[in-house]
C-alpha cells in the first residue's frame, strides 16, 4: 500500500507480513534512513520493552536486531515514534512514571518521554537506557517574544488540559500554590517589559507570581486575574516586567483563595 501525496489518502492493495518480527507485540513505527528500512515496536509484553528490526524492502523480510529500550518493571505500554531533528536521532516513547507519583494502582494513564538516539556504523540502533536514566539537553533557548499556547511547559503541577469547543487547548483545574515551568526561556539583553495573558474567571480570581530560576526565584512581576463573567469568555490581563533579562527558566506561580478553581488560561505573550 502506497501512501499518496495528499497524506491522506492511499493506492494499492494491502500487503500482510508473512511472519512477524521476533518480540513483536504492537504499535509498530516503520521508517527508511540512509538505505535501511526499520520498523520499532511495543516488544514482548509484559513488561513492554522497545524492540526494532531491519530490512531492504518495506515489505521485508524483517530482520530483528534486538531493543532500542530493553523490558524492565518500568517500560510498559512502551509504543515508539522515531524523528531525525536538527542532526540527531530521537526515540519518544510511554511510561506510567508521573502516574506513580500518585499511586500504583494500573490506570491507562501514559505519558510521553523523549531520548537521544544513536546508530552504529552498519546502521544498528545503540541501546538507549530507561527514561529516567537519560537526560535530554534544550536544543535551543525558548522564544516568549510571540503568543505561547499555556499548554506548553516543560513541568506542571497539579494542572489539567482541556479542548476549546472550536479546537486548541486551555490549561485549567489551577489550584492555589500549583505552578508551571517553561524552561530556557532567553529574554534578550534588552530583556521584556510588558506580560500579558488570556484568562477567564467567574471566582474571586486570583493571581500569577511570574518567577526566575524557580519557585522561590525573583519575581520579575504579578498579573491580577479577575473575574470575566464566565470560564469560556477570555480576556486580555497585563502586567509590567522588571530585571528579566537573559536565559532562565520561567515560572508560574498560581495564587489565590485556598479550595476554589482560580482560572482558566489560554496563551501568553511577553514584550
Amino acid at each position: 500500500m502506497k501512501l499518496n501525496e495528499d497524506m491522506i489518502s492511499y493506492s494499492g492493495e494491502i500487503a500482510k507480513l508473512a511472519d512477524k518480527p521476533e518480540h513483536y507485540q504492537e504499535g509498530p513505527w516503520v521508517y527508511k534512513r540512509n538505505g535501511h528500512y526499520y520498523m520499532a515496536f511495543a516488544s514482548t509484553c509484559c513488561p513492554e520493552g522497545i524492540g526494532y528490526a531491519m530490512s531492504d524492502k518495506a515489505t521485508g523480510p524483517w530482520s530483528t536486531k534486538g531493543y532500542i529500550m530493553r523490558p524492565t518493571e518500568r517500560t510498559r505500554g512502551n509504543h515508539p515514534g522515531i524523528i531525525d531533528y536538527k542532526g540527531s536521532s530521537y526515540v519518544f516513547g510511554l511510561n506510567y512514571d508521573l502516574l506513580h507519583l500518585e499511586t500504583f494502582d494500573h490506570k491507562e494513564r501514559r505519558s510521553v518521554s523523549v531520548a537521544k538516539m544513536h546508530y552504529n556504523p552498519d546502521g544498528t540502533i545503540k541501546e538507549v537506557p530507561y527514561w529516567q536514566e537519560t537526560k535530554l539537553e534544550q536544543i535551543e533557548n525558548f522564544n516568549p517574544y510571540r503568543r505561547v499556547e499555556a499548554e506548553t511547559m516543560a513541568w506542571g503541577y497539579g494542572l489539567k488540559a482541556e479542548n476549546h469547543k472550536n479546537g486548541g487547548l486551555y490549561i485549567t483545574d489551577i489550584d492555589d500554590n500549583e505552578y508551571l515551568c517553561v524552561r530556557g526561556v532567553d529574554f534578550g539583553k534588552k530583556g521584556a517589559k510588558k506580560f500579558s495573558v488570556s484568562a477567564a474567571c467567574v471566582e474571586k480570581g486570583g493571581m500569577i507570581e511570574i518567577r526566575l530560576d524557580s519557585t522561590e526565584g525573583p519575581v520579575i512581576g504579578c498579573v491580577s486575574i479577575s473575574p470575566t463573567g464566565g470560564l469560556d469568555i477570555y480576556k486580555q490581563m497585563s502586567c509590567r516586567i522588571k530585571n528579566a533579562k537573559g536565559v532562565h527558566d520561567l515560572y508560574f506561580c498560581f495564587k489565590g483563595e485556598k479550595g476554589n478553581k482560580l482560572f482558566n488560561l489560554d496563551y501568553w505573550e511577553f514584550e
